[in-house]
């Protein structure tokens, strides 16, 4: 039997495991400090709402895992999180707007594999339901600046604006329906450069007088966001998306947040973007993927309930798999093996030692003990292994005192104390 696991699929023993959760611990405690409610959806959709015309797109179609039930039904596996959200609003008319939510929860594509990028991997989404305010992009972003400072890491927040993008293509004469494909390439230009994109937009038969235009309008990575957008403002008519932007990085700035840029080129691959488009990376570059990214989606909800009416939705995502990738690298954190923070090492006194577990688990401690009759050497030997950092030794001295001997694993210290002391023992190291 062939025992591996599927490509782009991963196993978490309890070292890797145990950072994965203290990062969603500190995600959760953000999300619902902002004033999010949790919400569960099936892993399983309809393919039909996946594929739909306002949902995704045909690029991301084309890494849906798809299945049928017995009943010749078509399924697939959702691709992200935010379809089966906007799903939600639409079959339930009745919650009050504004919505805010946060899921966690496992999504899967069937992309190509590299360093930050699986095929099954875990998204941490939130949403806003029912304000068209670019406030509430401007705190989606101070929610994510303060995540990133928490957990120690360095980064930038890319920001840019689909209406912008748009008025810009219209003065370059790119026509509507080439619009979205040529999106697709400026989105890459980061990571292949000007001379790929033009590559890219030749292939697509994009008019060569456009791609010029193109190119010389959104290569300027080397100019600050109020130069860009001046230059930006003495051409375009279409001015609405350049005035959310600039009330976008007004509003990051009472909000606080300093590391934020304006990136024209930033679209994210996803077609159901209309506004405030995000992402963020490691200021230092050393990692290349983006960490979290968002946007602002208007029409998708109303679309799916086939209503003219939009109802207006911003969001963002924290990919927990890429998250653990940079933390690694940037070497933010210290790997645990074990939860357990107290480890109960009976000396032949087995059975007495039930009570004291209880008493100790009762006071909150994590606390595991042998049930193997090892020796003394033997346990100390696994609990040092783990890198348990406290034993209680019990044998008949300590019961007989009505004391236990607790030993710190890291300085090697011993002393005797009562039950009632064991917390506080624990805690103040």
């Amino acid at each position: 039997m062939n025992l591996e696991i599927p490509k782009g699929t991963r196993d978490f023993l309890p070292e890797d495991k145990i950072i994965r959760d203290e990062i969603v611990k500190i995600l959760k405690d953000i999300f619902e400090n902002y004033g999010y409610n949790p919400l569960e959806t099936p892993a399983l959709e309809n393919y039909e709402t996946l594929a739909s015309k306002y949902a995704g797109g045909a690029e991301i179609m084309k890494e849906v895992y798809q299945t049928e039930d017995n009943g010749s039904r078509k399924l697939g596996l959702r691709y992200d999180l935010t379809v089966p959200f906007a799903r939600v609003i639409a079959m339930n008319p009745s919650i009050k707007k504004p919505f805010k939510r946060y899921q966690i929860d496992r999504v899967w594509r069937d992309g190509p594999i590299k360093l930050g990028r699986y095929r099954e991997f875990w998204q941490c989404d939130i949403d806003v339901v029912g304000i068209k305010s670019v406030l509430v992009d401007a705190e989606v972003i101070s929610l994510a600046s303060e995540f990133f400072e928490k957990i120690g890491l360095d980064v930038i927040i890319k920001v840019n604006n689909r209406k912008l993008m748009n008025s810009l293509l219209d003065f370059a004469n790119v026509s509507k329906e080439n619009q979205e494909t040529v999106i697709l390439s400026l989105d890459k230009l980061n990571k292949i450069g000007v001379d790929g994109v033009r590559k890219e937009l030749e292939i697509k038969k994009i008019n060569d007088e456009s791609i010029s235009k193109v190119l010389a309008i959104f290569s300027t990575s080397d100019e600050s966001s109020e130069d860009i957008l001046l230059n930006f403002d003495s051409f375009i008519k279409d001015k609405e998306g350049l005035n959310e932007i600039k009330e976008l990085l007004s509003m990051c700035y009472e909000f606080g947040v300093k590391n934020v840029r304006f990136d024209p080129s930033l679209a994210r691959g996803l077609s159901y973007y209309t506004g405030t488009v995000l992402e963020v990376y490691l200021k230092d570059e050393s990692f290349n993927s983006s960490l979290a990214a968002g946007g602002r989606y208007d029409k998708m909800i109303g679309n799916f309930i086939e209503s003219s009416e939009e109802i207006p939705a911003m969001g963002m995502s924290f990919g927990l798999d890429v998250l653990i990738d940079a933390i690694t690298i940037s070497k933010k954190t210290i790997k645990k093996k074990s939860v357990v923070s107290l480890f109960i090492i009976p000396i032949k006194i087995t059975t007495q030692c039930i009570s004291i577990l209880k008493k100790v688990r009762e006071q909150g401690i994590k606390t595991d003990m042998d049930f193997s009759g090892r020796s003394v050497s033997k346990n100390l030997e696994y609990v040092s292994k783990l890198e348990i950092p406290y034993t209680l030794l019990v044998g008949d001295e300590e019961i007989s005192k009505g004391k236990v001997k607790i030993r710190n694993m890291i300085s090697g210290e011993e002393k005797f104390i009562s039950l009632d002391q064991i917390k506080e023992e624990v805690e103040l190291k």
